[in-house]
Formats: C-alpha cells, structure tokens, sequence
C-alpha cells in the first residue's frame, strides 16, 4: 500500500461518486462541490455507490495520481453523517477507514482539565 505522509490532510467526499470519473471528473468535484483546490498537498477520497472501492486523489508536484481500492466481500464504512463538510481525517482516522473501522463510531476518552491536585 502507498504510503502518504502523516501530517497530509485527508478530504472524503461523502456523497457517492459515478466510478467511470477519472481524474478530471474528480478535480472538478473537488474544485466545485467540495471547494478545494485540487492542486492542495491532499489527498480527495471518493467512495462508490455500493462502497465497495474507495478512490484517492491527489497531486505530486508533477501531476495527478488516481489510487483505487476494492474490497472482495465487504463494504467500506462511509461516514455519511459527520459534523464537518468536506468531511476532514488525520492519519489515524484514514488508516482506520481503509482498515474497515467506523470512524464515526470510534471515540477517544474525554479529555479531563484540573487546576488543582486535591
């Protein structure tokens, strides 16, 4: 598996994306649906209907790269309801959508805030 930087940001387009768009299909999704710049050091994640193949966008410096991933016998869980649009992961959260985990699901301890040790 390609192996992209921990500190690049991770854009999903949450609704479903016609498969048969290539990498000009998908800049212009990224430019005009999500607002971003397809040229950003970003990676754009598209799912399809089914979400069954996530697709990944992004620019190297030099050009366009498209990264496809098809699941055999399961469904990606697609984050449709997130409080964010675009929705925005940090590398945890990207490795564990490609893994199969629920993003929206997996939830940190609250964060605790003292003043005094009493």
């Amino acid at each position: 598996m390609i192996q992209w930087p921990e500190d690049i940001k991770v854009y999903l387009h949450r609704e479903p994306v016609d498969f048969r768009k290539a990498i000009n299909g998908l800049s212009v999704i990224v430019q005009d649906e999500m607002a971003l710049s397809p040229f950003d050091a970003a990676l754009f994640v598209f799912c399809n209907k089914k979400r069954t193949q996530l697709k990944v966008l992004y620019w190297d410096e030099t050009g366009f790269a498209l990264w496809q991933k098809r699941l055999e016998r399961d469904k990606f869980k697609w984050p449709r309801r997130w409080p964010d649009d675009p929705v925005v992961l940090d590398h945890e959260q990207w490795q564990w959508l490609l893994r199969g985990f629920d993003i929206t699901q997996l939830k940190p301890h609250k964060t605790l805030f003292y003043r005094d040790v009493a």
